[in-house]
């Protein structure tokens, strides 16, 4: 990163550097998470003295941009973990299994966005918005196990609900979700693409990724040879909202649809309230830090203004039918919440980090 971000660095010296900067890898850096990664590390100004873009093979050499500075994607290598105090996988399951242990080895605080390490022994599932919301305070250790990103989805559900319960308790929810192609990265979203072409054009569809036709279409299930499927993601939102929320907490009903949408999830959540609430007491208790209400037509949320958004983008409506029910319609940036949750997660690990690794 660049010291015109790092101003303390650049006056302080050699022993400021060495007490407050951190080396960073980010293995798949040419995906989507990992290209939204790079760019949340850089708005948030994370303490980082130099961040590694690691990749496979088909990235090799390409340019990316961190900060105010180029640099290029290098090959994952053990020796590319050595001095490493994050290291964020953003790359495919595989990937992360391969390689995870070696930057465990060396050192490295690893901070898992693909998923793969939710069952290895000692791994946590973590959301500091949820740990915030709920007033929990992370257990600092020096040696800590791999944290997993909590799913996208799971935190905005477990955030909404949770705020909704300071107004009155909540009964039922049921939520759909309608999932975006980025969910499965940029092959997800270039098969999306291309059947939408090859649809306009009368051609054969592409089917490597979903395995059936999800372009102009809504689908509740892949084909039988996409992997992953898509109630094994339906499966993983609910594991996540309830290791988030802990076993105790209200429990959903959750719907997974695959939307023909490039990125972004909406919602579209039903409360059944123990009481009928004022839709003005709820919208106050929901809005706040990172949930913004729409209150205004024209905000609306929609996966186009969600873009780019670190907040969920909320609107509420009373259920015509029964008093106590009231319905939520959100959006968020599924990449962007990821991205912000896995630094977050990294801030709040600072403290328990060794320095004076810069040689």
């Amino acid at each position: 990163m660049s010291s015109q971000n790092r101003p303390a660095a650049a006056t302080s010296g050699t022993e400021t550097i060495r007490g407050n900067l951190y080396r960073v890898a980010i293995v798949g850096a040419s995906s989507l998470r990992g290209k939204e990664i790079a760019e949340v590390l850089n708005d948030r100004n994370f303490p980082a003295v130099d961040v590694k873009l690691l990749d496979d093979d088909e990235s090799l050499g390409q340019l990316e941009t961190m900060g105010d500075e180029i640099t290029f994607i290098q090959s994952v290598r053990s020796e590319q973990f050595d001095h490493l105090d994050f290291t964020f996988f953003a790359s495919d399951q595989n990937c992360t299994r391969k390689n995870w242990k070696m930057a465990r080895d060396a050192g490295s605080a690893i901070v898992d966005l693909s998923y793969a390490l939710e069952d290895e022994p000692g791994s946590s599932i973590r959301s500091p918005w949820i740990e915030r919301q709920l007033g929990q305070i992370p257990v600092l250790e020096l040696q800590p196990g791999p944290c997993v990103v909590a799913h996208p989805a799971a935190v905005a559900l477990a955030l909404l609900v949770l705020r909704a319960q300071k107004v009155a308790k909540v009964r039922r929810v049921v939520a759909t979700v309608l999932e975006p192609a980025s969910e499965h990265g940029q092959k997800g979203m270039d098969e999306l693409h291309e059947q939408t072409v090859n649809l306009l054009s009368f051609q054969e569809l592409p089917k490597s990724v979903f395995d059936t036709q999800i372009a102009f279409n809504m689908v509740a299930s892949y084909g039988p040879n996409s992997l992953p499927t898509l109630q094994s993601s339906e499966q993983r939102v609910l594991k996540h909202y309830q290791r988030l929320v802990g076993k105790e907490g209200l429990q959903p009903s959750v719907r997974l649809l695959q939307a023909p949408i490039f990125h972004g999830h909406a919602f579209s959540i039903y409360l059944e309230m123990e009481q009928a609430v004022a839709l003005g007491d709820l919208s106050q208790a929901l809005s706040g830090e990172h949930v913004t209400v729409a209150r205004q037509a024209e905000d609306i949320p929609s996966n186009v203004n969600a873009a780019g958004q670190g907040d969920i983008l909320l609107s509420l409506a009373r259920d015509e039918n029964f008093p106590n029910g009231v319905w939520l319609w959100a959006a968020a940036d599924n990449l962007r919440i990821a991205a912000v949750t896995a630094v977050e997660c990294a801030e709040t690990m600072t403290p328990t980090r060794p320095r004076g690794k810069i040689q």
